[in-house]
């Protein structure tokens, strides 16, 4: 394992445990969120943000947290591992709420609401998004690790099985 995405539904827990991965393996780690968001909450360009991705690419080991769907299958072909996080909407729902006003590294910003926009993402990942993402895996089955998650407890028992 040296070239990693943590992909998922927004407040399913990619973040803490791409951090947990991170500090277990050494693995350098990337956040989307960080490369995606200036802190005046506007963005970078499609074509600058596809640019950053590719220069992560050219070194040798990498964790990418992060979903941004239009990249998932330029990252997939890229790396060894793929952890995908398919928690209940309610879970996700959960922890994008438990997050508001409080301040996170990956985002330049604290968020002080649930904007609905964001919400109905999360509400719609499972039947817009999470299609997509397993038809990929499918692809790209027999050249990856590919792991799921279903909770936050199966990630949580992978970081104490691999310590």
């Amino acid at each position: 394992m040296k070239k990693v995405i943590i992909i998922g539904c927004p407040g399913s827990g990619k973040t803490t445990f791409a951090e947990k991965l991170n500090k277990f393996t050494g693995l350098p780690l990337y956040y989307l969120d960080a490369i995606w968001h200036k802190p005046d909450k506007t963005h970078i360009s499609r074509e600058d943000f596809d640019k950053r991705i590719s220069e992560i690419f050219n070194e040798d080991k990498w964790i990418i947290d992060g979903n941004y769907k239009r990249t998932i299958e330029m990252r997939l072909k890229e790396c060894d591992t793929v952890f995908l996080f398919d928690l209940p909407t309610e879970v996700c729902l959960q922890g994008a709420t438990e997050r508001i006003g409080k301040g996170r590294y990956e985002l330049p910003w604290v968020e002080t609401e649930l904007d609905s926009e964001f919400k109905q993402f999360i509400e719609d990942f499972s039947k817009d998004t999470l299609p997509y993402i397993y038809d990929l895996l499918e692809k790209y089955k027999d050249e990856k690790q590919v792991i799921i998650f279903k909770s936050r407890e199966e990630a949580d028992d992978y970081i104490k099985d691999v310590e």
